[in-house]
């Protein structure tokens, strides 16, 4: 069809399927060359594509670049369904005005689009070499969803004006061992990777997401690095979910709570995963996320800020959940979510508030910290203290403080460890003083029972008072306090070395008790 000036028409050399193409990039039409076979029109099945349904990468270039105008009333843009593009298609550095929308296309080389601007991108459920777009540009949406990519992804400081779809995508490792490089890309909305499958390193380090970045459902793989996910200094305004998806027809994600009875597909992680410095403006949730570490590898989330972490996620059998430096308004966790001793960093982690989903008792809180802190540190201990003083728990910070001198206790030399043991015992280092008038009122009313049948001359007759044997034993305890018997009496024997070690015992409860105040008070 010729408009009838002769301007648009396709030019000589065409084959009969390219001018087919070439006339619905005028009409703004779909132009569909799929069968009624879904086998054979399936993209990354092995049926073999003919001519027929074959157009050079070049002509498709020319058409995006410098394409004929638009019929009279129509929009001119690229919709091509069940075609298959011969070559690399080309088009880096150039500027692309129609809107492009590729569905289950075949590419029989990679597509190069560095640098190049775009309205809009769409490729749906193509099959694709490789895709080579650093720092290319769209103002409005990049969607690649259900694509698959034989020799990865890279979108290097792209710049994505709304969102970035990889919704179902399957992306393999390119030379370098990475599935997706797109570090410094900014994307102005949301980054959709949902149900994503990779088998090599997903790199994200500096991307910018103006909204949340959804990885719901995904599988992460990385057989040939130590890191399947790297995004340190990664940027998310909203939140970044690392969560389940329901699987289904149609898929339900974003947010949407799977109906009873949907099949469940969790996050899955097969290799390290790095978040270090990340800034997450509402959130970081790890709700059923299963992360399959080698005893080398971590789930590291060193310096990340967020107000809300949801570690909800699966216990990791072997390598490390890394929390040094980082810092979080509200700690939502479970307690078999947590790894064992060994497997659990948190120097420097700050939190305000705890929310525990499902029972977690102090015991198994006081284990997570020990579990943490495999060398002896003091300032684990006090943070959890200072989150349960501020939350009205004020027994179960005692404890806390109480396990940390404990653990302190194990740190000590000899004689300093055996101190730390009557402290513990007499008055549990100040923490439970009320154990202290326990321990005083036992030895002295064991030390009355005594000295009422001790011998006791006085040792200036005539001067002394009435002896009682009650209060002779409470001045003996009490230091400093006079109570006026003490220093009235001679006692002789074995009686004599009964009164200085009750001497003792009582400068032992009063310095323990004098201790436990401070403490006290330094805390109010």
């Amino acid at each position: 069809m010729v408009d009838g000036t002769g301007i648009g028409d396709p030019p000589d050399g065409l084959t009969g399927t390219e001018i087919g193409m070439w006339q619905a990039f005028r009409n703004g039409s779909v132009y569909d060359l799929s069968s009624s076979d879904p086998d054979v029109d399936d993209p990354h099945g092995g049926q073999a594509w003919g001519p027929g349904r074959s157009v050079r990468a070049r002509i498709v270039a020319w058409l995006l670049l410098d394409g004929p105008p638009a019929l009279s009333g129509r929009v001119a843009s690229l919709k091509l369904k069940g075609v298959q593009i011969t070559d690399a298609l080309d088009v880096s550095g150039g500027g692309v005005v129609p809107y492009v929308e590729l569905t289950r296309c075949r590419f029989e080389k990679e597509i190069l689009v560095p640098e190049a601007r775009f309205t809009t991108l769409r490729l749906v459920d193509c099959s694709i070499p490789r895709l080579e777009g650093a720092r290319v540009h769209t103002e409005g949406d990049l969607h690649l969803p259900r694509c698959r990519f034989h020799s990865g992804v890279r979108l290097t400081d792209a710049h994505i004006g709304t969102d970035l779809l990889l919704n179902q995508a399957v992306v393999y490792r390119d030379r370098r061992g990475k599935s997706i490089m797109a570090d410094g890309m900014s994307v102005g909305q949301d980054l959709q990777a949902e149900m994503l499958e990779t088998h090599g390193e997903l790199s994200l380090r500096g991307a910018q997401i103006g909204v949340s970045l959804s990885l719901r459902g995904s599988r992460l793989s990385n057989a040939y690095g130590s890191r399947a996910l790297n995004a340190p200094q990664l940027t998310v305004e909203r939140s970044l979910y690392l969560t389940p998806a329901g699987v289904g027809n149609p898929l339900q994600t974003s947010g949407t709570t799977p109906a009873r009875g949907t099949r469940v597909q969790r996050f899955e992680c097969q290799g390290g995963v790095r978040l270090d410095d990340g800034r997450f403006g509402d959130a970081v949730d790890l709700d059923q996320a299963r992360f399959h570490l080698e005893n080398d590898q971590e789930v590291s989330l060193r310096r990340i800020q967020t107000p809300e972490l949801r570690f909800l996620c699966e216990r990791p059998q072997r390598g490390r959940i890394v929390l040094s430096g980082a810092k979080v308004v509200n700690l939502i966790d479970r307690a078999a979510s947590w790894p064992g001793p060994g497997g659990l960093r948190v120097g420097g982690f700050t939190y305000e508030n705890l929310i525990p989903s499902g029972p977690f008792p102090l015991s198994r809180r006081l284990e997570w910290l020990s579990a943490a802190t495999p060398e002896y540190s003091p300032e684990p201990y006090e943070k959890l203290a200072t989150v349960l003083r501020n939350s009205g728990e004020d027994a179960d910070a005692r404890e806390v403080l109480l396990a940390k001198q404990r653990r302190r206790r194990e740190t000590l030399p000899p004689a300093a460890k055996i101190w730390g043991y009557i402290q513990d015992w007499t008055v549990a280092y100040g923490y439970r003083p009320g154990r202290a008038a326990v321990w005083m009122a036992v030895l002295w009313a064991a030390s009355t029972l005594a000295f009422s049948h001790a011998s006791h001359p006085a040792i200036k007759p005539g001067e002394a008072p009435h002896w009682s044997p009650a209060l002779f034993s409470l001045d003996l305890i009490l230091p400093v306090i006079d109570l006026g018997q003490d220093g009235y009496w001679q006692l002789q024997g074995g009686w004599q070395w009964a009164a200085t070690a009750l001497i003792l015992l009582g400068w032992i409860l009063a310095t323990t008790v004098a201790a436990g105040a401070t403490r006290l008070l330094r805390r109010n």
